[in-house]
């Protein structure tokens, strides 16, 4: 859901405009992180802290104003990080003498980190973000259309789910991605032990039945 949506908007972000680094904080330490911009920027990471953030700082500077291409930073996994890591955000991606921001950051991460941002210690973090969005679940449709495009992505030539199968996925999940995508994944397994061409409605209901739905 909230990671496949980010990787779409990755996919749909013009290269010749935007540079996208892309960073789930899940994957090391603090410092693999900061390791992890200043690669993404095609910078060779330097040891110490303080000079990792202001070289990240100048390859966003020389990105923007020198190649006109603006950095989007793609942080995935947020409510994972510390205070301390999220008061360095602050201080890491603060241009207070640009008149406008020479970069894009989205913070990307289950519904907590809101909470999180509005504690005092990071009002200036918080202060600073122009747009708020909640993903919520898919409509019947949506569903539909979201299983399909994972299933291409995965290889599939033709429909492996019929639609009463993506009908009934998307009424046992009641649209929520993370549902979706493990009811889905239980389905093909039992599909492949069934032998099935395709996954139908009772496919479904078996795996349902499986997860307590």
């Amino acid at each position: 859901g909230k990671t496949f949506a980010l990787r779409a908007l990755k996919e749909s972000l013009n290269p010749s405009l935007y540079h996208v680094v892309y960073f789930p904080l899940s994957t090391g330490g603090v410092m693999d992180f900061y390791r992890g911009l200043a690669l993404g920027l095609g910078e060779e990471p330097k040891y110490r802290k303080v000079d990792l953030f202001r070289q990240i700082q100048q390859a966003i500077e020389r990105l923007y104003h020198e190649r006109r291409i603006t950095p989007v930073f793609i942080l995935d996994e947020m409510h994972l990080a510390k205070d301390a890591f999220l008061q360095d955000i602050a201080i890491l991606f603060n241009f207070e003498m640009d008149s406008t921001n020479p970069f894009v950051l989205i913070l990307a991460g289950l519904p907590h980190l809101q909470g999180k941002l509005r504690l005092n210690q990071h009002r200036p973090l918080d202060q600073r973000i122009i747009m708020r969005y909640r993903m919520g679940p898919l409509e019947k449709e949506e569903v539909a259309g979201y299983i399909e495009h994972r299933m291409k992505q995965a290889g599939a030539k033709h429909p492996i789910f019929t639609p009463s199968a993506l009908e009934a996925i998307a009424l046992q999940s009641r649209g929520w991605p993370r549902v979706i995508n493990t009811l889905a994944t239980t389905c093909l397994l039992y599909g492949y032990q069934l032998k099935k061409d395709a996954i139908d409605e009772e496919v479904v209901r078996m795996a349902a039945e499986e997860m307590g739905y």
